[in-house]
């Protein structure tokens, strides 16, 4: 991805993040969506725009908030655009220096050292006026209004903690964004194929279950010790090649979450402890 913006390679390689917790290959992703296997390759590699559309698809397929990396697309879309470079002011000539000590004439010792300073000042001061006003001059696509693009926007607040996440989904809560979420335990490997595993949120205190490579018509259900348990089903066959959540249970002490997996025809029912 040489020569490309930073911004830009930070949309790509966050798409890329994203696609690898999909599970889904270049293929896969064509089929559930309508954009082309290239395209895929295209967008995932920063050599074409990426449509807006198609990272909401692809955090949706994954499971994930869409807000970091809509974020991130705002961004690297202003530089495709076009916009960030005629939004930029132009950086002004540096006025030239004079010696800060009117007792000190050009040239003379000391003075060489004060131009140093005045001039690395200056522009230090430039550049981060040319930063916030960049920043500030990305606009929403149609709004005409700014965007933000505070840490906020790129890290939002979790929307839940403890006993007040049970029952809601770990996304919409913003609780399984990356570096907020583990595996509590091994992943395990069902006698269907399945994957299973517990997530746990440290932020959100909650934990929650995931499954993925799963059959129509099969189930896993998330529990602990004074919580009401709470399962998903997987509905269709575009849910069996990405991951699928149940909604969490709040507060719960590590050790006592259990996941059990519940294959589509009902026998073997296996549960799994961290």
């Amino acid at each position: 991805m040489t020569g490309l913006a930073p911004e830009c390679v930070a949309l790509a390689e966050g798409l890329r993040e994203v696609r690898a917790r999909t599970g889904l290959s270049l293929a896969a992703l064509a089929e559930r969506t309508p954009y082309s296997k290239s395209s895929w390759e295209r967008y995932l590699n920063g050599k074409k725009p990426a449509p807006r559309q198609a990272v909401e698809a692809l955090c949706a397929m994954a499971g994930e908030p869409a807000g970091r990396l809509l974020a991130l697309w705002e961004l690297a879309d202003a530089e495709w655009s076009g916009r960030a470079r005629h939004t930029r002011p132009a950086v002004p000539p540096l006025p030239a220096p004079t010696p800060a000590d009117p007792g000190v004439a050009v040239g003379a010792p000391g003075w060489p050292r004060r131009r140093l300073l005045f001039t690395v000042g200056a522009g230090m001061v430039a550049v981060a006026a040319i930063a916030v006003i960049t920043a500030l001059s990305v606009r929403g696509p149609g709004t005409g209004q700014p965007t933000s693009l505070t840490s906020a926007a790129l890290d939002p607040a979790p929307g839940c903690q403890g006993k007040s996440c049970d029952g809601k989904d770990p996304d919409r809560m913003f609780c399984g964004l990356p570096g907020r979420v583990d595996s509590l335990g091994p992943q395990h490997r069902t006698g269907t194929g399945a994957g299973v595993e517990i997530r746990y949120s440290g932020v959100c205190a909650a934990a929650w279950g995931r499954i993925w490579h799963s059959k129509v018509g099969d189930a896993i259900e998330v529990s602990a010790p004074g919580t009401r348990p709470h399962r998903i089903v997987v509905r269709n066959t575009a849910d069996t090649g990405a991951y699928r959540f149940t909604p969490m249970v709040g507060a719960p002490a590590r050790t006592d979450v259990r996941l059990c997996f519940i294959p589509a025809d009902g026998a073997g029912r296996k549960c799994f402890h961290p």
